[in-house]
């Protein structure tokens, strides 16, 4: 896509149920009109996240009557979450697509994205050289620290839990939590359970990592390497399971077999938060905010795929202030420009001209992978 000079950036109402982001703020349409790029913003888009019509127009937005118009206009799109099956049609060749995809769990919207010679660049697979996801992180954060909070709630006996108060009370000991995973999801976690109280157990396979947490938290968080035998004897005695398990661009693993859940307490909580990815629980399937939780093996399974969705002027303002930087590359330079200038945009690429360029998801899906060549 790039002829050079100013580009049409637009972007949509998120349309995936319970998904109340937005992907670009007023803040981000001021700092692309000043390099003079065109802004078309869908009327409504960012209302659900606290910012309306009139806040885009002053910072010299121009508003769509539909979404159909800014897809069909923009070269740039910029979304929250993966398009969803309506939006499939409206997507072009040589169009640039900057969002969430998590295309190892996504086949159709891979083959969307393949057919229509659209280039994606997703969030979660920007990576810097030490390995960190700059564009991951935020989220990682906020669906961290909201498991424990969703995890609390559904432990109460009126949400059809096991009716545990996690914090416990003078005289009667606190409930249990393990967290799967020492990235950013798995620290964020632990530190909110660790204030409520309770007794908390963080399993990874880092070992620097669980030094690290061990250390910083003066050993009130208990560390165990992940194995197995590890993993299932916590399990068992948990009363939240949080899984923030993630490999960049894979798969989740399935670390926490059907025989490991048969044997936690019923009314126990599971917070699947690897779910984007496939989730690292056996009996984790992806569920909506509409309809979060079911019950299986008797203990009740939240494994909603857009949790910061539901605190989007949070969310929204926390990924948009990390996501800014690099759309002002990519309108600038166009995905390609941006990708040889940036390394770490590079690795965000997944498909371009009809080509899957993601290893790790083309592994994922069975898909032949072809290396983009700049």
């Amino acid at each position: 896509m790039h002829r050079g000079g100013s580009v049409i950036v637009g972007t949509v109402k998120e349309i995936k149920l319970g998904e109340n982001r937005v992907g670009l703020t007023p803040i981000g349409v001021n700092a692309l009109a000043k390099e003079g790029h065109t802004v078309l913003v869908e009327r409504g888009a960012g209302a659900n996240s606290g910012f309306p019509d009139g806040e885009y127009e002053e910072q010299g937005a121009k508003i769509a009557g539909s979404a159909g118009e800014v897809w069909d206009k923009s070269e740039v799109v910029v979304k929250v979450k993966e398009p969803q099956k309506t939006e499939f049609p409206m997507m072009r060749e040589g169009q640039t697509l900057y969002t969430y995809l998590h295309l190892a769990a996504e086949p159709e919207v891979t083959k969307a994205l393949l057919e229509r010679k659209v280039t994606s660049v997703a969030y979660e697979t920007v990576e810097l050289a030490d390995g960190t996801l700059p564009l991951l992180a935020p989220m990682s954060e906020v669906a961290g620290r909201m498991a424990v909070q969703v995890g609390m709630h559904y432990l109460e006996k009126t949400h059809g839990g096991s009716g545990r108060l996690l914090s416990g009370v003078p005289g009667v000991l606190p409930g249990k939590v393990v967290v799967l995973g020492t990235g950013i999801v798995g620290i964020n976690a632990a530190k909110i359970a660790m204030g409520t109280g309770a007794r908390v157990t963080i399993i990874g396979r880092n070992a620097a990592q669980l030094r690290y947490i061990d250390d910083t938290f003066g050993g009130r968080i208990r560390t165990l390497y992940s194995n197995s035998y590890n993993i299932g004897k916590a399990v068992e005695k948990a009363d939240l399971l949080v899984g923030g398990v993630l490999i960049t661009g894979l798969r989740a693993p399935k670390l926490v077999a059907r025989g490991m859940i048969r044997k936690m307490k019923p009314g126990s909580v599971i917070v699947d938060v690897a779910i984007d990815q496939g989730g690292c629980v056996e009996t984790s399937r992806p569920t909506s905010h509409a309809n979060p939780v079911y019950v299986e093996e008797g203990v009740i399974h939240y494994c909603v795929t857009n949790m910061p969705g539901a605190v989007p002027y949070t969310s929204t303002l926390a990924l948009t202030s990390n996501t800014l930087p690099y759309l002002l590359k990519i309108a600038k330079l166009g995905a390609l420009g941006a990708a040889k200038s940036d390394p770490a945009l590079l690795k965000g690429i997944n498909t371009h001209a009809g080509k899957l360029t993601c290893k790790e998801a083309a592994d994922s899906l069975g898909l032949k992978h072809e290396k983009l060549m700049l």
